[in-house]
């Protein structure tokens, strides 16, 4: 399918009537319901009787006069003035003779203290790679090849199918990659390893490096430090030919100060709020997005829109809703502004998010809206009709931090910590979840997984094949981060990249192969992700247990058959372990992590076991089974 870009415009008689933009146009941006921005401002390549050339719009309300000054005039700004579109605040025109690959930026001249300043286009499709900060004219027209993956992919995205998803960056994945390059390498390794799905830390334009692309000045542009707009629609596209969704990780919370960013836009706080006790964020040192301004809405949901219509993105992950939803977040007492009912919700970010989610949900069937959102804010995955926020999913982030607590502890001391990991089961189908492993957990001097695991060094490898395990094993979507798949020993450094050549090593492959064989299990069994969602996928057995630091539970399939984990998270075997189970008969093991092919020692059931009819935890049979220590085993009753 070929993404194509407004038709070409017919001659008229006076140049300064073209415009791209009609009055329905203009009265859905300033009503903040505009979802289709990016085809309508930005640069957009056109011909004028024949005459090649490029229409630019922008937003500046505020602006005395906006031109245009690009490499194509020598950058002289009086060579290519805009005019203003009524009382809309955006100013437009047609330039003859610029066409794609042409330098750019808008001069503005504001209003206010004779200020002058120029800026890179906020709905530029390109941009130059950092440090330079113009925008570039770009055709985004693509020949695409995925239409057998976009025909099913909502089957994929569904609540009852499997996702397990490999979140990268891509400059640090491999070091010195192209989008188009890293595209075959990527698909062979997920594919390899059996994950459903990829999500890329923001790739949108974003000046600092260090910043992993969260501190995003271009909101509808992939950076240009890997290639163009056509070579990372090609990545996709690769990654969906086979089979590959992609989840791109977008940042509607706040944006960098750069001088030739959004921010102070046109002489006025435009796009951020002017207050620095609602548009300054502390701990980015950011702007904050005025959510309350119609325009603003219209340009954000734009963006979310232009990744899913444009670059095919099958689900958007929201990064830092929390700081979104609360007035106070970071903030002390006295340094923020209550809403207008005294409390501390942002009731403008929150019909913000309530009316995007519901955008895409109804123009874009099949994909997923994912929120990263830390507190307990009620139903942010349910749909906005009921009163949720409307997100499909939301990340797990009390999962992550009690698990990773707990698993720090010295076995020894477990026992007196097993609420860590039990007490999820209190919560869990409250929200739609996803399990993340994610990049924040193995940066700022948090060290690797690998390294966090207590004991020598066998045993940090058994407690991170457990630790994989346990997060399988629960009910949720499951996310890991780049490496996590063969367990590096240091912590992710994006100047680095990743520690490839540990593979040469046995207990690293371990790791890469359990992976892979969970991932494995996970997709075949529907018993472990039909019920992710749904509270009667989930049935403990026994989860009493902690002297022997033993769980015990069943994960279900909506016809009711059962698969059955049992962790043992101590290094003492545990031999004639006593397991209630529902059915007798021969019990097969599907897994087990202290298998010799993952490093383990081996120790085992010998691939299955009978069901005796004694009655234990409440069920007409039990297994005695042999647990290995530091080990998880997945059972399934043979028909």
């Amino acid at each position: 399918m070929t993404i194509s870009m407004p038709n070409p415009l017919t001659v008229v008689p006076n140049p300064a009537s073209l415009s791209l933009l009609g009055d329905q146009d203009l009265h859905l941006f300033n009503e903040g319901t505009h979802t289709r921005l990016y085809e309508k401002l930005g640069a957009h390549p056109v011909a004028l009787g024949g005459r090649p050339g490029t229409y630019f719009a922008v937003w500046a309300p505020d602006a005395k006069a906006v031109s245009v000054a690009g490499d194509f005039n020598g950058w002289n700004p009086k060579n290519a003035p805009l005019a203003p579109r009524g009382r809309s605040g955006i100013w437009e025109g047609f330039v003859p003779g610029v066409g794609p690959g042409a330098l750019y930026k808008y001069r503005i001249a504001s209003r206010y203290h004779g200020l002058k300043t120029e800026k890179a286009d906020p709905v530029g499709f390109f941009h130059e790679v950092s440090p330079r900060t113009a925008s570039v004219v770009t055709d985004l027209a693509y020949d695409w090849g995925d239409a057998e993956w976009m025909a099913v992919r909502a089957s994929k995205n569904r609540l009852d199918a499997p996702m397990s998803i490999y979140e990268l960056h891509l400059g640090s994945w491999k070091k010195g990659l192209s989008y188009r390059e890293i595209a075959p390498l990527l698909a062979d390794h997920v594919s390899d390893l059996g994950f459903t799905h990829v999500e890329f830390l923001p790739v949108m334009e974003h000046p600092f490096y260090g910043s992993w692309g969260y501190q995003t000045t271009g909101y509808f542009a992939p950076t240009a430090r890997y290639g163009t707009p056509q070579d990372f629609m090609a990545l996709v596209d690769h990654l969906h030919r086979r089979g590959i969704g992609v989840i791109l990780d977008w940042v509607p919370s706040h944006f960098p100060t750069d001088p030739h960013g959004p921010g102070f836009f046109d002489g006025t706080h435009l796009y951020e709020h002017a207050h620095p006790s609602q548009g300054f964020h502390p701990d980015w040192k950011s702007y904050v997005f005025n959510y309350k301004r119609n325009e603003v809405r219209s340009f954000l949901s734009s963006s979310a829109c232009f990744w899913l219509e444009r670059y095919h993105a099958d689900a958007l992950r929201v990064d830092a809703v929390a700081s979104m939803l609360y007035l106070d977040y970071s903030r002390k007492d006295g340094e923020w502004i209550p809403n207008e009912h005294g409390g501390h919700e942002n009731l403008d970010a929150i019909h913000f998010l309530r009316s995007l989610n519901e955008e895409i949900y109804r123009g874009f069937p099949g994909v997923q809206t994912i929120a990263e959102e830390s507190t307990a804010w009620p139903m942010v995955s349910r749909p906005a009709s009921v009163g949720g926020l409307g997100f499909g999913l939301k990340w797990d982030m009390g999962w992550m931090n009690d698990t990773l607590r707990y698993f720090a502890k010295d076995p020894v001391h477990r026992k007196f910590h097993h609420g860590d990991l039990t007490f999820r089961q209190l919560y869990a189908h409250t929200e739609n979840f996803v399990l993340p492993l994610s990049h924040d957990e193995v940066v700022h001097g948090k060290g690797s997984l690998l390294g966090r695991m207590p004991g020598d060094d066998w045993q940090r490898f058994a407690n991170l094949r457990l630790l994989y395990a346990w997060q399988y094993g629960q009910p949720g979507k499951k996310l890991l981060f780049m490496g996590g798949e063969f367990g590096p020993w240091s912590e992710w450094d994006h100047e680095r990249g990743l520690d490839w050549e540990l593979l040469q090593y046995g207990p690293h492959r371990g790791i890469r192969r359990w992976v892979t064989d969970l991932n494995r299990l996970y997709r075949s069994e529907p018993a472990l992700h039909e019920g992710d969602c749904q509270p009667w996928g989930f049935e403990w057995i026994d989860c009493h247990d902690a002297d022997a630091g033993v769980l015990s539970f069943l994960r279900k399939d909506r016809d009711g058959n059962a698969v059955l984990a049992v962790l043992n998270f101590t290094p003492v075997p545990r031999l004639g372990y006593g397991i209630g189970v529902p059915a007798g008969g021969v019990w097969r093991e599907l897994l087990n992590s202290d298998g010799r092919e993952y490093g383990g020692s081996g120790m085992g059931n010998l691939g299955r076991t009978a069901a005796a009819g004694r009655p234990r935890h409440g069920r007409p049979y039990s297994l005695s089974l042999t647990l290995p220590p530091l080990g998880a085993l997945f059972l399934k009753k043979d028909i």
